[in-house]
């Protein structure tokens, strides 16, 4: 049960991707560009986000344990480190320049044979590799 509610957790957030228009780079980075072409549409996915989220929290934090486990897993740390500054900074960089964050390039990734897929899973990928290189020698 554990595994199908995680499944279709991850369904819901890809599927609001998709029709929130977060997996259309385009769109992002007008966003993202604050000027004349300023597309401002995405606050409405952010503040849908943040109160959905809120309702979320406020929900969980009422309850002794998850639904579908024993405990609840919380970070142990809550340190702002080098790592977590070098993730962030990488997250942004990538976003900003690419309109692309890791969920939406692997919802909008699913077509190889052109460009918008294929650059997608390449980003993710090097991102990836990126990760590694740079935490582990932090």
């Amino acid at each position: 049960m554990k595994n199908l509610s995680g499944f279709l957790a991850g369904l819901l957030f890809g599927m609001g991707l998709v029709v929130a228009g977060m997996t259309d780079p385009e769109k992002v980075l007008a966003f993202l560009t604050v000027g004349a072409q300023w597309n401002p549409s995405l606050i409405y996915v952010l503040g849908s986000a943040v109160v959905t989220a809120s309702i979320g929290f406020a929900w969980v934090n009422r309850r002794m344990a998850p639904l579908f486990d024993e405990s609840f897993h919380s970070p142990s740390s809550f340190v702002v480190d080098k790592r977590l500054l070098a993730g962030s900074v990488l997250f942004g960089l990538g976003w900003g320049t690419a309109g692309y964050c890791p969920g939406p390039a692997l919802v909008g990734g699913d077509d190889f044979r052109s460009p918008s897929g294929f650059i997608p899973h390449c980003v993710h990928r090097r991102c990836f590799d990126l990760r590694t290189m740079v935490f582990t020698n932090l």
